[in-house]
């Protein structure tokens, strides 16, 4: 779709003389073109182009300022309700039209929204058409004018966070009922937590921030003593050695691999970072994946990457201050000695940097429902595998901080995601579903279901694109627009609305299956032991822990990485190339000469390559931080594998034996009791038995290998059991010529 036909079908009619004049612009500038464009068109352009700019300057900042006393007003309104002695019931009846009256806000805090998008694209589109068609270059003076009346750069989440604080109190009777409630109390013990992530497209921020405020308020952690917001930016530094063992263990989600962390929240002024490990368990273990972490102040970082601090001395501290329990500081002591001891032994080194701003969504005291939205998702190197020193010595690269966009780094060394990740984390009672706005969301046009979606393995594949070997398996949506026709029932809409109208819900008899195939589907708290304590993530206000002590924090968090749906709880790929290569070398002689598709890829069907649980991915692209890689490569397909498909195998092969130990009977008996004709036969019979226990071995071994290695298929054979029944049917028909031949 042409742009100027997205902006006449996107834009507000109440609004309309108040954009752009995209058309205008673009048909004075073609038809000057046709008639020789002069100075004096360039003249009369520039000043059509600065009363367009002034005209949604002037447009946009009213309306901001009107969002903004209307909100006030509301506030006042809600304050005077609650104070007065009317009845509830008239109280409840005033609150009503206070709520419709926020959601009329709602409503256009988010064509604003829109409104600034479509206006900022069309001044860029023009000015681009203008240097491609005009003999003068405008870009360069119009970005200065654009500066100086900067519409674009409006911040709409302050209005954001004031509709949810007023929303919620209006939702609650004109209490604010959340005001001292602890943000992580809540956590019961008999829940499952399901976490699942998805996409979401700039276009689609807005409308998505203000569906979701309309029934959670925006989660805000404050230190104390402090009234002013904590920054939203959230920095990972991931760890890694130069052959990528630890990306190889996450993608492969191989039993006990590890990612390794150091984060921090807000700006670069924040002296507590976090050291986090996360260990992913398969399910069928009967483990969870866990997330634990501790903090340390950043002077230390250094000398306890390096081995020469430890943390005796703290834990120390608080054990005599009696803070945390005996358990707790166990768990510290032996998380700290393991995480250093990894980094020791395994070489690891900082390899990339994650940046985002979270918006979290959550009921304070109430972890049922908790919903995060990361936008500016940035991934940096932080290695120096091709030479360069970008960290030098220390843990982290110290010449960015939090400045997105990071103009001063070059581009290879930096990837700026294109969509924002939002990511649902549901705490269900055994057999409850979770609430029905949240299932009309995730099947809504606003989110692309993307399972086990990690920014540590995204960054890496693009940033060291080198080199990694498999890719995961959402780049192959990477190439596609996720956005999708919108639904009707769900989102903002355009008019003011009575209550509940603005924000509708999904038709509730929708087909369960497509949530299924989306991996949103939630499980039963059957599949886990009841006795497991589950805790929230922290983010920046858990500095302290729950029992009062400060300055530091650990936390054990189950990841439901290895135990959701069947989308969710998967493996990213099956093994590689050079694995194949090494596997086959290593097969035995007795699999390479009686096995007729030891040989890899010699028996595979045309939909299965040399790695059946990969696909290939070509791209000519060079990476261009876009986050799709150049060259071909192979990215990781989902498979799942379970001990029951060991114990299938199993049974498979003692079928085989019971097969030839009867046919092996029958022979014994020809030969030991038959005439001439019966031990002909008994000793064909024999030879059989024998070729049916050896090639049911071969055929064991084969299919427990590739099931070890996690290879998708195919695993049947067709030569072998024809050639067993051509041999079979030889031996009967010999049998019966000799009986024949000799007389009966």
């Amino acid at each position: 779709m042409k742009f100027g036909q997205q902006l006449r079908e996107s834009l507000l009619p109440e609004w309309k003389f108040y954009y752009v004049d995209y058309a205008g612009l673009k048909r004075f500038l073609y038809e000057r073109s046709d008639k020789g464009y002069t100075a004096d068109d360039e003249s009369e352009f520039v000043k059509l182009l600065d009363g367009e700019l002034e005209k949604v300057n002037n447009f946009q900042q009213t309306k901001s300022g009107e969002m903004k006393r209307r909100i006030e007003y509301c506030e006042q309104q809600v304050s005077l309700i609650t104070k007065n002695d009317a009845p509830t019931d008239a109280k409840r009846e005033q609150l009503d039209i206070i709520e419709h009256e926020i959601d009329t806000v709602i409503s256009e805090v988010y064509e604003l929204a829109k409104f600034t998008r479509l206006n900022f694209t069309a001044f860029i589109k023009i000015v681009k058409k203008h240097d491609k068609n005009a003999p003068f270059v405008l870009k360069p003076v119009f970005t200065v004018r654009l500066n100086s009346r900067p519409f674009f750069k409006e911040n709409f989440d302050e209005l954001l966070l004031e509709l949810s604080r007023l929303y919620n109190i209006v939702r609650n009777g004109g209490v604010d009922v959340d005001q001292d409630k602890d943000p992580q109390s809540g956590n019961g013990q008999n829940f499952v937590r399901q976490t699942t992530k998805y996409w979401v497209h700039p276009d689609n921020v807005m409308e998505l921030k203000l569906y979701i405020l309309k029934f959670l308020p925006v989660l805000i952690y404050r230190t104390k003593g402090t009234t002013k917001p904590p920054s939203p930016a959230i920095t990972s530094i991931y760890f890694d050695n130069e052959d990528l063992d630890l990306y190889q263990g996450r993608i492969e989600k191989s039993e006990g691999a590890e990612a390794i962390r150091l984060r921090w929240y807000g700006d670069m002024e924040n002296n507590e970072i976090f050291i986090e490990r996360k260990t992913h368990h398969e399910d069928w273990t009967g483990e969870k994946s866990v997330k634990e972490r501790f903090s340390l102040k950043e002077k230390y970082i250094n000398d306890y990457l390096s081995g020469d601090y430890t943390m005796d001395s703290k834990i120390q501290r608080l054990r005599e201050e009696g803070k945390k329990s005996d358990q707790d500081l166990q768990d510290m002591e032996t998380l700290s000695y393991e995480v250093q001891n990894s980094v020791r032994e395994k070489r690891l080194c900082p390899v990339v940097r994650t940046f985002y701003n979270r918006t979290a969504f959550q009921i304070p005291g109430d972890a049922r429902v908790r919903i995060s939205l990361d936008t500016e998702l940035t991934m940096v190197r932080e290695d120096g595998f091709d030479g360069k020193a970008r960290a030098g010595n220390n843990w982290r690269r110290t010449d960015i901080g939090i400045d997105f966009p990071f103009p001063q780094l070059p581009e290879s060394d930096v990837c700026r995601f294109p969509y924002a990740v939002l990511e649902v984390k549901l705490q269900t009672q055994s057999g409850v579903e979770p609430p029905q706005w949240v299932t009309d969301l995730i099947d809504s046009h606003l989110v692309e279901a993307v399972p086990k979606f990690s920014k540590f393995i995204h960054g890496t594949s693009v940033l060291l694109e080198d080199r990694v070997d498999v890719f995961p398996f959402w780049f192959s949506q990477m190439d596609r627009d996720i956005r999708k026709p919108a639904t009707k029932t769900i989102g903002v809409s355009r008019a003011s609305s009575p209550r509940g109208s603005i924000v509708g819900f999904d038709n509730l008899a929708r087909h369960r299956s497509g949530r299924i195939s989306s991996g949103t589907r939630s499980r039963s708290s059957s599949q886990f032991p009841n006795d497991i304590e589950v805790i929230v993530e922290n983010e920046p206000g858990e500095r302290a822990s729950q029992n009062g002590s400060a300055g530091t924090h650990y936390s054990q968090t189950y990841d439901e990485e290895a135990g959701a749906t069947a989308t969710e709880g998967t493996a990213l790929l099956g093994r590689k190339q050079k694995d194949i290569k090494s596997t086959d070398s290593a097969t035995s002689w007795l699999v390479r000469t009686i096995n007729p598709f030891a040989t890899s890829g010699e028996r595979r069907s045309p939909g299965y390559d040399a790695l059946s649980s990969e696909v290939p991915f070509d791209t000519q692209r060079t990476n261009s931080g876009n986050g799709r890689p150049s060259g071909q490569r192979r990215i990781a397909v989902p498979v799942r594998v379970e001990p029951k498909v060991f114990f299938a195998n199993e049974r498979t092969f003692l079928s085989w034996l019971n097969f030839a130990i009867v046919l092996g009977s029958l022979a014994l008996g020809l030969l030991n009791f038959g005439d001439r004709t019966g031990k002909i036969a008994g000793a064909a019979f024999t030879l059989i038995a024998m070729f049916v226990m050896v090639y049911a071995l071969v055929l064991f071994q084969w299919r427990a290998e590739r099931i070890r290695q996690r290879d998708a298929g195919p695993y049947d054979d067709r030569t072998g059991p024809t050639f067993l029944v051509v041999v079979l049917i030889a031996a009967v028909v010999l049998n019966f010529y000799l009986k024949v031949s000799t007389g009966f």
